[in-house]
């Protein structure tokens, strides 16, 4: 017989998989709201690198008086690296937060499936593939749940919290109390394709790219018209260069095969964009120059 799930007020120490942009966002708001963390990845250098963002991250809110220093130096003081699948027996709650990639994060759950107690629930970050498909590779799919934070993680309030076909009700509503203890609003949906978030965001995204690569208008022009005329705080071209270029192909690919439907092929010209290397902010160049 299973153990008792932990509930929110039991949770003492989080597990994060990953310390790239999206896991050391995720152990930077744990951390913050006074959860131990265990940061997870397979290179030493990939943990300093997201130890040091962090620390960047939060001598911002040094710098706007957000918390002391004293706060910041206990903030980094609860966040413990490894590269140690191990310790994550040590854990309360667990999320992967491994780049988008199936294969990848079949293994990783496994891994952490394999060490983690029993009545552990395990989530995963993910912006767009089934719980439901990766619930199935591991032990607790009854205790699998998709939380999708958004970047950047310390700024950005909504978590996007995915049900999968065996997730239970306490796992459910334990993951939506504790995204609530980070000052997060976490919005519940069910597993689909994209879920919400990335399947209403992504085919926009992609009808802005075929504006310009139809020669409808400028990026600036497609920008201007979404910031000015809907109230958006930025044009969905700047934020596709922010996401990712090849993230947002990715994801178009992810609506395409789940929903088997030609409306959702990626636009070309995202497509030689990625090709070319041109993938947004993070490689220098996208829609914009950076």
């Amino acid at each position: 017989m299973n153990a008792a799930m932990a509930s929110p007020e039991t949770i003492r120490t989080v597990a994060v998989l990953g310390a790239g942009t999206m896991g050391n966002g995720v152990a930077h708001v744990f951390a913050r709201a006074g959860y131990n963390v265990i940061l997870r990845d397979v290179e030493q250098r990939f943990l300093e690198r997201g130890l040091d963002t962090i620390s960047k991250n939060l001598d911002r809110e040094v710098k706007k008086e957000k918390i002391t220093a004293a706060e910041k130096a206990a903030t980094v003081a609860r966040i413990a690296p490894t590269l140690d699948m191990g310790r994550l027996a040590a854990a309360d709650f667990a999320v992967e937060a491994v780049p988008e990639q199936i294969g990848l994060k079949v293994q990783v759950l496994k891994a952490a499936d394999a060490v983690l107690r029993p009545e552990v629930i395990l989530a995963t970050n993910t912006s767009s593939i089934s719980i439901s498909r990766l619930a199935g590779e591991i032990s607790r799919p009854e205790k699998f749940i998709g939380m999708h934070f958004f970047n950047p993680v310390p700024l950005m309030a909504l978590v996007e919290v995915i049900r999968g076909r065996a997730t239970g009700d306490e796992t459910f509503q334990t993951t939506m109390l504790l995204c609530e203890k980070l000052g997060k609003k976490p919005v519940g949906v069910n597993d689909a394709p994209g879920f919400v978030s990335n399947r209403v965001l992504m085919p926009m995204i992609n009808e802005a790219a075929l504006a310009v690569m139809e020669g409808v208008a400028t990026p600036e022009a497609v920008d201007a018209v979404m910031k000015l005329g809907m109230n958006h705080p930025m044009g969905p071209l700047e934020l596709a260069d922010l996401i990712g270029l090849d993230v947002c192909v990715d994801i178009m690919d992810v609506l395409q095969r789940g929903f088997g439907d030609a409306k959702y092929a990626a636009c070309p010209l995202l497509k030689e964009h990625v090709a070319a290397g041109h993938l947004g902010r993070k490689s220098g160049q996208g829609f914009y120059k950076y």
